[in-house]
């Protein structure tokens, strides 16, 4: 089962990729993990993606394609992969195509968690977080059992910069503008699959993993 897993920030995608390995028996690849690993073992793709980073730049499709290909060509991928954070643009997408042909490969299906705008803003701009003890709560979900004060240690509790309702509202309209030709390519393709991302995450994990149940998984080599 070869799987890319799409979802906007508070939708819970970290939480579904945890739950997805443990169900499919596959690896989740993050692209943010590979590059610092390539980056920390000295890798010849990692060299080229350090120069990169160090300057604060993109790296590469190029690079950043090929340390996908090496990961999901490891032994714990015969029985697929989940690649969150991957890929992200057309051109990743088209690489990522021509990776798996070569290997008689190709994906299963792209999973999109679709959340409701006002629903991810509450998610996120819910959060506040203890000063102290770096204990998270949420205003609706988890609140204090005292406003503004940490049950753990009795910290102060504040919010996050990127947390304010302005700054959710502008993260998620930078991540549709980015992703809505992405989804559009996959949608041509017949491999998009939009899970609805309310309710509880078990509810969601139902949703993901009946979908990719009624699949029938391509050839593995």
């Amino acid at each position: 089962m070869r799987v890319v897993l799409v979802g906007p920030p508070g939708a819970g995608k970290g939480t579904q990729a945890r739950v997805l390995q443990t169900t499919f028996t596959i690896p989740q690849i993050s692209t943010g993990d590979l590059l610092r690993e390539a980056v920390r073992t000295g890798t010849q793709l990692g060299k080229q993606a350090q120069t990169y980073m160090e300057k604060g730049e993109l790296v590469p499709d190029t690079v950043v394609t090929g340390l996908v290909a090496e990961r999901t060509q490891q032994a714990d991928c015969a029985k697929g992969f989940l690649l969150d954070g991957f890929p992200r643009t057309i051109a990743q997408a088209d690489a990522l195509a021509a990776e798996l042909s070569r290997r008689n490969q190709r994906l299963d299906a792209v999973i999109s968690i679709v959340v409701p705008r006002q629903d991810l803003v509450e998610r996120l701009s819910g959060r506040w977080v203890c000063r102290s003890c770096q204990a998270m709560y949420h205003e609706r979900f988890t609140p204090p059992k005292q406003s503004g004060v940490c049950d753990a240690c009795g910290g102060q509790l504040y919010q996050r910069s990127d947390d304010t309702v302005e700054t959710v509202n502008a993260r998620l309209e930078v991540y549709e503008r980015s992703t809505a030709p992405l989804l559009a390519y996959y949608r041509e393709r017949t491999l998009l699959h939009e899970i609805d991302g309310t309710g509880s995450p078990e509810a969601v994990s139902q949703r993901i993993t009946t979908t990719l149940k009624t699949l029938s998984p391509h050839p593995a080599s």
